[in-house]
């Protein structure tokens, strides 16, 4: 693997993305966070070696280096799913890319059903802790140029910067939950019973990404910071007919908040 990963970074040095700060990935529906960028290198998923390409509506497939909050970031615009057809090496395989061309910490953002009672559609949620129940992106034999054969997991999410999210969502008014998010492989929504199931276990949103790109990260001792997007609810009386579409239209309708909260910590590094 690490003959890939410097194979597809040296490429990346090589197109103008030298020293960024802090790597994005961007959920569904949430890729305009990137036209608050300036003086950018855009590169497709598609020409990039090694790297997959993401073929669900609302994820555009491109890498994006610019200017964004006083500081030098890349972003994901659209990410990978299991759901596709990648395997778990595969959908992780970027953020091992983004940390090798020198990020700090990873920002991360998904669109989610929300599965707690005290969620509305819109609202956005912190994510402190995590339930995978997607395969792990470190099964299989461990390189220990990378990272450890068992990393911790007790601190996946940076209470760092959790403390100043919730600081930047107060000053600026911003209706903010913390919680911990599911993973499931998708792509179908859940049923009511897996719904009740997840709230049992602990869950406050659920959704079909984020895990496996944080397992990856904490693996190379990489912070991250996470975001959901409460796009539907899951909670008994309140569930309706989800589609793709209704959730990226109500990812769109949140993006400006998020993004305040990703530009303000962003400058705070």
């Amino acid at each position: 693997m690490l003959e890939k990963i410097n194979e597809t970074t040296e490429f990346l040095r090589s197109e103008g993305i030298i020293d960024p700060d802090a790597g994005i990935i961007l959920g569904t529906g949430l890729g305009g966070l990137t036209a608050r960028m300036k003086n950018c290198i855009e590169i497709d998923y598609r020409n990039i070696p090694n790297f997959p390409v993401s073929t669900v509506e609302g994820h555009d497939g491109k890498l994006i280096y610019g200017d964004f909050g006083g500081r030098k970031i890349v972003a994901m615009k659209g990410r990978f799913h299991y759901y596709e057809g990648y395997g778990p090496e595969q959908v992780s395989f970027p953020v091992r890319i983004l940390k090798y061309l020198g990020i700090k910490c990873l920002f991360l953002s998904n669109a989610a059903g929300g599965v707690n009672p005290e969620f509305q559609i819109g609202d956005i949620m912190v994510i402190t802790d995590h339930i995978n129940l997607l395969p792990n992106p470190l099964l299989g034999q461990n390189d220990d140029r990378i990272g450890v054969r068992f990393p911790d997991m007790g601190e996946a999410y940076d209470k760092y910067l959790i403390k100043k999210a919730l600081i930047i969502a107060g000053e600026n008014k911003i209706r903010i939950h913390k919680g911990v998010y599911l993973a499931t492989s998708g792509p179908t929504f859940e049923t009511p019973a897996e719904y009740r199931y997840f709230r049992i276990i602990g869950a406050d949103a659920v959704g079909m990404s984020t895990t496996p790109e944080v397992i990856v990260a904490r693996h190379m001792n990489l912070p991250c910071f996470a975001v959901s997007v409460i796009t539907d609810l899951g909670i008994e009386g309140k569930i309706e007919y989800v589609t793709h579409e209704s959730v990226q239209i109500e990812a769109e309708k949140t993006e400006s908040r998020m993004t305040t909260i990703m530009t303000e910590m962003i400058k705070s590094l």
